[in-house]
């Protein structure tokens, strides 16, 4: 159940197995580690890369990937090559139309794509292609993508290379797997604003938008993809194309507040780590006088213990998180959002009582969860609660794959702190500064867009 909360809109997952011919329950064991990512829908694509070209199995279906696949299908979803995918969408409706991959067969084989981000040029690519007679009924910026794959791989020597020539013009950010009958393609976008990680198991090579998906079925961390490069895995291992990396870098602020799984490596940085250090910047002034320091489940409890150090105030857990419940979108209102609220977290009310809690969350969006969760805990016998957020206040739309809200349903766009402390009904409220993003990411070039207006794109 997603609340009152920023979202990612997808994770990708591929595997070249040399070991095995049925990659469809590594795919999925990858696809149950990147469920954070996206609950909307989930597919997989396999193939075999000793078989016919275009024999590619394709299941996918709207829910979670528990939901999507049975037994029965991994056992029938036979080959050694094989993408995966969850989904949140922001651009395209959430209808299985938009559900990944996007298979497809043509005049030189087939290919399966899936992809994470927003291509923002994707409309000015979309009129190239009706002029060109395809993609009439794209009604996504991934399934544009793929198009845009096929027609150039038609006039190319290699699925690499359509993939290095539609890397040139793409714009926004983006991580792409393509399987092809003989190779495994990724490519990440040249500022790096969407992860994407290579792993290897035994003789196996795995892709993965988080490297907690690749240790979930047994493999290791090599590396993060360099932001621009397109990795290419065939049967006689891994090739680097570099021509496109190079430029600028703006890595993703929100993947070490909130997205990433908190045991996941992104880019040389452990998000367990970012989280802590945010956490530890936002004890640097204004603690106030408290008994306990506790965090919102589940990206603030880190952030919350790192606050808990630098101020010196115990930490505490004072939530039971219901994890049972299954997917359940934003409801329409005040009402059934309490009701939601109360579904999902529940106070353990011998450890709030007569307490003065200082309390850590990753964001405010538009304050509806949080005041909610403030009343809970004075309902419980909180003393006082004072809000501290692990990140700056949201102030302006994501147009690169992140869920951030128009302007005017961001409550800091119109509210100043004060007026924000007031409305959630907090003692005291403090954000992070933009400035600490440095301590947590070590001055990893990052976007920050969201709330500096400074677009890298």
């Amino acid at each position: 159940m997603m609340l009152d909360k920023i979202h990612e809109e997808c994770g990708v997952f591929g595997i070249f197995s040399l070991s095995s011919k049925t990659v469809s329950k590594d795919i999925y064991y990858g696809l149950l580690a990147l469920q954070h990512r996206g609950q909307e829908s989930a597919g997989m694509s396999v193939s075999d890369t000793e078989g016919p070209q275009g024999n590619i199995i394709t299941k996918k279906g709207m829910g979670l990937v528990s939901e999507v696949f049975s037994k029965e299908d991994l056992n029938r979803m036979t080959g050694n090559i094989g993408v995966g995918h969850v989904r949140y969408s922001t651009s395209g409706a959430s209808v299985i139309e938009n559900a990944q991959p996007f298979a497809m067969n043509y005049i030189k084989g087939s290919l399966a794509l899936v992809h994470n981000g927003n291509i923002t040029n994707a409309d000015e690519l979309k009129r190239v292609q009706m002029y060109r007679g395809q993609a009439h009924y794209s009604t996504s910026d991934s399934e544009v993508l793929a198009y845009e794959i096929v027609s150039k791989r038609v006039e190319s020597g290699s699925i690499e290379e359509a993939v290095a020539k539609v890397g040139r013009v793409l714009k926004g950010g983006f991580a792409c797997i393509v399987a092809s009958p003989r190779k495994l393609v990724g490519i990440r976008d040249p500022l790096g604003i969407k992860p994407l990680a290579v792993g290897k198991r035994g003789e196996d090579h795995i892709l993965a938008s988080e490297s907690a998906a690749i240790e979930a079925v047994g493999g290791k961390l090599i590396r993060d993809v360099e932001p621009g490069e397109i990795i290419t895995i065939t049967s006689d291992g891994i090739k680097s194309d570099k021509s496109l990396c190079g430029g600028k870098r703006a890595h993703c602020i929100f993947e070490y507040i909130y997205f990433a799984r908190n045991d996941s490596k992104l880019d040389g940085i452990f998000v367990h780590d970012a989280r802590f250090a945010a956490g530890m910047a936002l004890a640097k002034t204004m603690v106030p006088e408290a008994d306990i320091v506790a965090g919102v489940p589940d990206s603030g409890l880190v952030a919350a213990m790192g606050y808990a150090k630098a101020s010196g105030i115990p930490f505490e857990l004072i939530f039971h998180k219901n994890s049972y419940i299954g997917r359940s979108f934003i409801k329409p209102t005040d009402e059934e959002r309490k009701t939601a609220v109360h579904m999902k977290l529940s106070i353990l009310k011998s450890i709030v009582k007569d307490k003065r809690i200082v309390l850590i969350d990753d964001s405010i969006v538009r304050g509806n969860t949080m005041r909610q969760i403030i009343i809970m805990l004075k309902e419980a016998g909180a003393k006082t609660v004072h809000v501290r957020i692990s990140s700056p206040p949201f102030l302006y739309p994501c147009y690169y794959g992140t869920d951030v809200p128009s302007t005017n349903q961001l409550i800091a766009s119109e509210n100043g702190a004060d007026q924000i402390r007031e409305k959630i009904g907090a003692d005291s409220l403090k954000y992070l500064d933009i400035e600490d993003f440095d301590k947590m990411t070590g001055g990893l070039p990052l976007c920050t867009a969201c709330f500096d207006n400074d677009y890298p794109v």
